[in-house]
C-alpha cells in the first residue's frame, strides 16, 4: 500500500497527536518558516506559486488548511496544524499589531465635527525662515495626525496667524484630535496656557481640540467653524453611525427578499416550461412510435406483393419449360417416321401443321411471358413511386406536426387571453362580454383545425406504414429465396453480410509478419476475436455529435481498444474492424449481429428492388437460353 493511503487512513482525532512531530522539526529549524527577505513562507507547501507571506496571512493560511477541505489529505492538516501553533507560540513577536477602534469614552461634550484642531500665536517672526503662512508646512507638520485640510487666518494688527487643522471624520480623527491635543499639554502649550499667557504670549504656538467655545467664540476663527462645522456629543455620533448601519441592514433585507420574491417567481416559469416541455416530447415520441408501425406494415404488405408476383412468374416459367419440352419429343418422333406411306406421311403433314400452331401458340406464350415481365418492372416502378410518395407524404406530416404545435401554441394563447378577459370585465361591460364572445369562437377554431390535423396525419402516417412494411417484407424474401441466385459470384447485384469483418486486411498484415502457414492461422484467429467484439453490446466506440441541430453518432477514434489495435496491427486492420462496427451499428444496433442484405457491388450501396428484380430476370433468361442450346 503506498504512503499517500496510509495517511488517508489517519482519522480527524489523530490529527491533535500527529502535528508534534511537524511542530518539533519547525523548532529544531529543519523546516524553515522565515525567509532571506524578512518575509515568511509556509514550508509544506512548497510547489505553491505564492511563497512570501506576512505573519497574518501566513497564520490564516495555515489555520484554513489545518480546519481542512475535502481535498486535503490528513497529513496536510496536521502539518498545518503544527504550522498554526508555531506561529502563535514561538513567532508570536513578528504579528502585527491589530488597528483597534479609537472610540472616546461615551461623555455629553460638545466638540466641533469633522474633527478639528487649532493652532494659534503663529507669527513671522519667529519662523526663523518657515513658510509658516503656506498649507503644505502645515500639513506636513502634522501629517502624523492625518491631517485633511487646513486654514490659515491671518491678524495684521497683533501680527500673528491663527490656524484651523481638519482631520477625518472617523474614530481614527478622533484619536488623532486627542493626541493632537496631548502633544501640546505635554509641551505646556495648550489652550489653558493660551488663556493664562494671552496677554503677553511667549514666541511658541500653542494648540488644542476644537469644542464648543471655539465654535462660540467671536472673530475669524468662530465664524468658519460655524460655517463648515457642527457641534457634537459622542453620543450623538454612535446613534448616527447605529441609525446608519440599520438603514444599510434594511435596505439590504428588502433588496433580499425582492431577489427571493424574483427567484421563487422564475421558479415557477421553469417549471411550467418544463412541464410543457415534457408533454411536447411525449406527443413527438408517441408519433415516432406510430410512424413506425405504420411504416413496418406497409413493408410487410410489400414484401407479400412481391412474392405473390415471384411465385406466379415461377409458376409460368415451369410449365412453358414442360412445353417446350413436349415439343422437342414430338419433334423427333416426326423426323423417325419420314420414312413411312404417303398416307402417314400425310398424318405426319397434319402433325406438322399442328405442331406449328402449337409453336405459334408457345410464340404467343412467350409474348404474353414478356409481357408479364415488363408488368413485374412496372409494379417494381409503381412501388417506387409509392414509396417517393410515402417519403412525401412523411415530409407532408412533419409540416403538419409543425403546424399543430404551432395551432396547440395559438389555442393556449388564447385560452390564456380569454381567462385574463374573464377576469378583467365583469357581466356589465358589454364591449368586454363581446371580445370574450369573438375569442370563444376563434378559439373554437382553432380547436376544429387541429381535429382536422389530426385525422390527415393519422391517415398519412397509416400510408406510409403499409408502404413501407411491403417494401422491407419483399427485400426479406428475396434474400432469403435467392440467395443460390444472387450469390453467383461476379454479379454486381448480390447478398452482402452487413457487420462482417473483411478478412483481406487480416491475411494482408499477418503475410507480412508471419510465416506462411502461420499468416492463415493467425489472420483467421485475429478476425475471429474482433467479429465476437463487433458481437459485443458492451463495446460501444462512438460518440455523439450534433449535426444541424440533430444528434448524430460517429466512431470515437480515441477508443481505448481501436488505439490499441491501430498501434500494434496497423491502420489497414483498424479501418476493416470501424467498417464493420459502423454497418453494424447502421443495420442491427440491437442486436449487433451480421445480417444480410441486398447490395449494389458495383456502386457499392444497398441495392434497390427495382435493380435486384431485373438483375434476377436477365439470370432467369440466360439459364433458358443455356438450357435450350
Amino acid at each position: 500500500m503506498s504512503s499517500s493511503d496510509e495517511e488517508s487512513d489517519l482519522s480527524e482525532s489523530e490529527i491533535n497527536e500527529y502535528k508534534e512531530k511537524p511542530y518539533e522539526e519547525l523548532r529544531s529549524g529543519k523546516y524553515k518558516v522565515k525567509g532571506p527577505n524578512g518575509c515568511l513562507r509556509c514550508p509544506f507547501c512548497a510547489g505553491k506559486k505564492k511563497q512570501d507571506y506576512k505573519y497574518k496571512d501566513l497564520l490564516q493560511h495555515a489555520t484554513g488548511v489545518g480546519k481542512g477541505s475535502a481535498n486535503r489529505s490528513v497529513k496536510q492538516k496536521a502539518n498545518h496544524v503544527a504550522l498554526a501553533k508555531y506561529l502563535e507560540i514561538d513567532l508570536g513577536d513578528q504579528a502585527e499589531p491589530l488597528p483597534q477602534r479609537a472610540v472616546a469614552p461615551e461623555d455629553n461634550n460638545l466638540y466641533c465635527w469633522p474633527w478639528t484642531g487649532i493652532v494659534v500665536n503663529v507669527s513671522k517672526d519667529n519662523a526663523n525662515g518657515t513658510a509658516v503662512e503656506e498649507e503644505d508646512y502645515w500639513l506636513k507638520r502634522f501629517s502624523k495626525y492625518e491631517a485633511q485640510e487646513v486654514k490659515i487666518f491671518c491678524d495684521d494688527k497683533s501680527r500673528t496667524s491663527q490656524v484651523v487643522i481638519k482631520l477625518k471624520s472617523d474614530w481614527n480623527g478622533y484619536k488623532n484630535a486627542i493626541l493632537f491635543e496631548n502633544a501640546f499639554e505635554a509641551e505646556c502649550h495648550s489652550k489653558k496656557e493660551w488663556t493664562a499667557e494671552r496677554s503677553s504670549p511667549s514666541s511658541h504656538v500653542y494648540g488644542w481640540f476644537a469644542k464648543v467655545d471655539d465654535y462660540e467664540a467671536e472673530g475669524a476663527v468662530g465664524y468658519y467653524l460655524r460655517e463648515t462645522r457642527q457641534l457634537k456629543t459622542i453620543t450623538d455620533l454612535l446613534q448616527e453611525e447605529k441609525r446608519d448601519k440599520d438603514k444599510i441592514l434594511s435596505n439590504l433585507t428588502n433588496e433580499l427578499d425582492l431577489k427571493n420574491e424574483n427567484l421563487s417567481a422564475l421558479t415557477t416559469r421553469f417549471n411550467e416550461k418544463n412541464l410543457s416541455l415534457s408533454r411536447m416530447i411525449e406527443e413527438k415520441d408517441t408519433l415516432h412510435r406510430a410512424f413506425y408501425e405504420e411504416s413496418r406494415k406497409m413493408q410487410r404488405l410489400a414484401r407479400e406483393h412481391v412474392q405473390r408476383v415471384l411465385h406466379e412468374q415461377e409458376t409460368l416459367n415451369s410449365e412453358l419449360e414442360k412445353k417446350k419440352k413436349q415439343l422437342d419429343s414430338w419433334n423427333r418422333e416426326l423426323n423417325k417416321r419420314e420414312v413411312l406411306t404417303e398416307r402417314e406421311k400425310l398424318k405426319l403433314d397434319e402433325e406438322k401443321k399442328r405442331n406449328d400452331e402449337r409453336n405459334s401458340s408457345l410464340e404467343m406464350a412467350s409474348k404474353e411471358q414478356k409481357k408479364a415481365d415488363e408488368n413485374v418492372l412496372r409494379l417494381i416502378e409503381e412501388h417506387k413511386r409509392e414509396k417517393e410518395a410515402a417519403l412525401q407524404k412523411i415530409l407532408e406530416l412533419e409540416k403538419d406536426i409543425d403546424a399543430k404545435q404551432k395551432l396547440e401554441m395559438e389555442i393556449q394563447e388564447l385560452k390564456g387571453k380569454l381567462d385574463v378577459m374573464e377576469h378583467m370585465g365583469g357581466d356589465d361591460d358589454s364591449a368586454v362580454q363581446e371580445k370574450i364572445k369573438e375569442m370563444k369562437e376563434q378559439l373554437d377554431e382553432k380547436i376544429e383545425d387541429m381535429k382536422d390535423l389530426d385525422e390527415m396525419n393519422n391517415a398519412l402516417v397509416l400510408k406510409e406504414r403499409q408502404s413501407n412494411d411491403e417494401l422491407q417484407e419483399a427485400r426479406k424474401l428475396l434474400i432469403q429465396g435467392l440467395s443460390d441466385l444472387l450469390n453467383s459470384g461476379r454479379s454486381h447485384i448480390g447478398i452482402r453480410r452487413m457487420g462482417e469483418i473483411d478478412g483481406k486486411a487480416f491475411h494482408n498484415v499477418c503475410k507480412q509478419r508471419f510465416s506462411t502457414e502461420e499468416a492463415d492461422v493467425k489472420a483467421l484467429e485475429l478476425c475471429s476475436l474482433w467479429q465476437e467484439k463487433v458481437k459485443d453490446p458492451n463495446w460501444h466506440p462512438f460518440r455523439v455529435i450534433n449535426i444541424h441541430d440533430r444528434p448524430e453518432q460517429i466512431i470515437n477514434e480515441d477508443d481505448e481498444e481501436l488505439s490499441k489495435l491501430k498501434e500494434e496491427w496497423g491502420e489497414e486492420i483498424c479501418a476493416a474492424v470501424i467498417k464493420a462496427v459502423e454497418e453494424v451499428n447502421e443495420y442491427n444496433a440491437s442486436g449487433r449481429y451480421v445480417i444480410p442484405e441486398l447490395w449494389n457491388f458495383k456502386e457499392g450501396r444497398k441495392a434497390t428492388l427495382k435493380e435486384v428484380v431485373s438483375f434476377i430476370f436477365k439470370q432467369l433468361k440466360t439459364h433458358k437460353r443455356k438450357r435450350h442450346d
